[in-house]
């Protein structure tokens, strides 16, 4: 009878940590060409004498197509994977960003922007299921890998910005689908795998979800309470990307180039601070991940709008750098509230991201216009206080609990 060769498990383990790292590549060069659109506000705000209501239905147009999208997806890819979608989607963002180099008028910007979005509803359900998929275990880890590529990759999108698209103007928006097409052959070796994966597993993977012995309702209030602390975030983290820029440029007199740099300082604190939250969560519990990562923000929050240039610089760092450890410890939470419905979670925490995001944006635009963009610093500074509601999530011991006997 034939043995297993003794090297077999090792380079099993190193195949899948190597998807693991393509699918975190994807998630950079994916998160880049989002960011890269966030970023040129400023330039297209000029050259189309948008207000800044017209800026934040930009980016409604953009994430709505990915918050209304994504659960859909997860829904139907947990119970039938699609792993060759992934490829597929930075061509949508191809196409997106081609017609945004090429925009001639506001409803070819919202066409563009529509279209990134739409990529990213197909690329994230699936890949942070590949994610959880290539772990070995190591899910709350997997997880804030994942999401460090997209974190690098929103830093990356201002600098992009500011040293080739603002000087060389929107047509050169278009380079950037070379990007694009490098992503899609990269996911495309992470698919393949994904696809051998299945079909060894595909007698496995139809049995029944595991029962969930924590009550429904306890359940549904966990949900309720990562929504809100989720909104807490992404109101927030939207201000930040979507108008941060204008902020620096009309209250301290910065040029559109500096304003871009001050961004890539909070989005690098951003991006170092997101890889702490799932190994942290994996070893101490991610119920008091998610209690810090937010309510930990307030005191920092509250203080930037009074802040002088050079201290809001400073403050921004450590704001960006407790925010970013959020997200993947309430991924990860959620995944456990409901074992065996990863994509449905994935896609649905992806979409309400986006979701809360857009129309976030879309408020503070008004609210902006109506007011000023210093009001909405000093309005959002208190968001971060709803981290309060942590407290009434069920501990790590009562989650474990209820998986063991499940």
């Amino acid at each position: 009878m034939a043995t297993a060769h003794p090297y077999a498990s090792v380079r099993a383990e190193g195949a899948a940590f190597a998807v693991l790292f393509a699918v975190t590549a994807g998630h950079l060069f994916n998160d880049t060409l989002q960011a890269l659109l966030l970023s040129i506000y400023p330039m297209l705000r000029d050259l189309h004498q948008l207000s800044f209501a017209q800026v934040g239905f930009i980016t409604l147009a953009f994430q709505a197509t990915a918050s209304v999208l994504q659960p859909l997806v997860g829904l139907m890819t947990d119970r039938r994977p699609l792993p060759f979608s992934l490829p597929m989607a930075p061509v949508l963002t191809m196409i997106g960003l081609v017609i945004l180099g090429l925009a001639g008028s506001y409803a070819m910007i919202l066409t563009g922007a529509a279209l990134i979005g739409l990529g990213s509803s197909i690329f994230h359900p699936e890949a942070s299921r590949l994610a959880r998929l290539s772990s070995g275990g190591h899910f709350g880890f997997a997880q804030s890998l994942f999401q460090l590529g997209g974190n690098i990759g929103t830093a990356i999108g201002p600098l992009l910005a500011a040293f080739i698209v603002i000087p060389h103007g929107q047509a050169s928006i278009s380079w950037f689908a070379t990007i694009a097409v490098l992503s899609a052959v990269i996911l495309a070796y992470a698919a393949n795998w994904y696809a051998h994966h299945l079909s060894l597993t595909s007698g496995k993977r139809r049995a029944a979800a595991p029962a969930y012995t924590l009550p429904r309702r306890t359940v549904a209030l966990s949900l309720v309470i990562l929504l809100c602390l989720m909104f807490s975030k992404f109101i927030y983290t939207t201000s930040m990307s979507s108008f941060y820029t204008f902020y620096l440029i009309d209250t301290f007199g910065l040029s559109a180039e500096e304003a871009q740099i001050d961004l890539f300082v909070y989005l690098a604190a951003f991006a170092a601070g997101t890889l702490l939250g799932g190994p942290i969560g994996d070893r101490i519990g991610r119920k008091a991940v998610i209690w810090f990562s937010v309510l930990g923000a307030l005191p920092f929050t509250l203080l930037l709008p009074y802040a002088n240039h050079v201290w809001t610089v400073v403050l921004s760092v450590p704001i960006g750098f407790i925010l970013a450890s959020a997200f993947s410890a309430m991924l990860v939470y959620a995944q456990e509230l409901m074992p065996g419905r990863v994509g449905l979670i994935s896609g649905l925490f992806f979409g309400l991201a986006f979701g809360i995001g857009a129309t976030g944006a879309a408020g503070l635009g008004i609210i902006a216009d109506h007011t000023s963009i210093d009001f909405v610093y000093h309005l959002c500074s208190f968001l971060p206080a709803i981290g309060l509601l942590a407290m009434f999530l069920p501990g790590t011991r009562e989650l474990t609990r209820g998986q063991a006997t499940g």
